[in-house]
């Protein structure tokens, strides 16, 4: 396969694979060396994931390596405000993929809390992460072909306060009027602390996208994706 030509900041990597099976084994291979390296040196580790379609072999890959899955923490960058058995619930998603096999012994911190609404469980989402293993070791992101990573989506009104670099608090509720399902989000300022960042893409789309992202790297605000396009990511993309 010919390599993708982009104009990559220094020090990022792009690693390009043909298969998005390919992609999912070499990304899972990167976080699980991490993740072993970390808790060489530490009492526990935290691993940050994305929901969709995307990560699927990835997490299962993910799910049977072997690393002291009891000493780490586990919880999505950001989830829609659904119950757990809606179809749309990227919580159900992590337990039947990721938290199964070797990970099935891993701490998992649950973003969706009781409350009719992701204002009225913040309180409770704050209060679960309150033991997680801070700042985060390993942070996996997606991205939409509009920008968003997380639920950092460019048309909802709380994204310069979760965007905010000066924000203190590790989560927004997030009301993006092109979504079907208001949302809870990682903040900005909590995410750009992790240790291994990671950008995984599948399509040609989202390689299109990645370019106009590249293009501007100051307009954070119109595709906030490009906070995260500095030194030390890793992007992992296939077909």
């Amino acid at each position: 396969m010919k390599m993708p030509e982009l104009d990559l900041p220094q020090g990022i990597e792009a690693r390009f694979e043909t298969t998005p099976q390919l992609v999912a084994q070499q990304l899972a291979d990167a976080v699980s060396d991490f993740l072993k390296d970390r808790l060489d040196s530490a009492p526990r580790a935290s691993l940050a994931v994305s929901g969709g379609s995307t990560p699927l072999p990835f997490l299962q890959a993910l799910s049977r390596k072997e690393i002291d899955w009891g000493r780490v923490d586990v919880l999505l960058v950001d989830e829609r405000w659904v119950a757990e058995t809606d179809e749309a619930s990227n919580t159900r998603m992590v337990k039947e993929s990721l938290l199964q096999h070797n990970a099935a012994a891993a701490r998992f911190f649950s973003l969706k809390q009781a409350g009719a609404t992701p204002e009225d469980g913040l309180a409770a989402a704050n209060a679960e992460l309150a033991a997680l293993t801070r700042p985060l070791d390993v942070l996996i992101l997606g991205m939409g072909n509009d920008g968003h990573t997380a639920s950092l989506f460019p048309d909802a009104p709380e994204l310069a306060h979760a965007m905010s670099p000066e924000n203190r608090e590790t989560l927004a509720a997030m009301r993006p009027p092109s979504q079907a399902h208001s949302r809870i989000t990682l903040t900005y300022a909590f995410m750009r602390r992790a240790r291994f960042v990671a950008l995984h893409l599948k399509g040609e789309d989202k390689l299109e996208t990645l370019k106009k992202a590249l293009s501007e790297p100051g307009g954070v605000f119109t595709m906030p994706v490009r906070g995260f396009l500095k030194s030390g990511l890793q992007i992992f993309w296939s077909p």
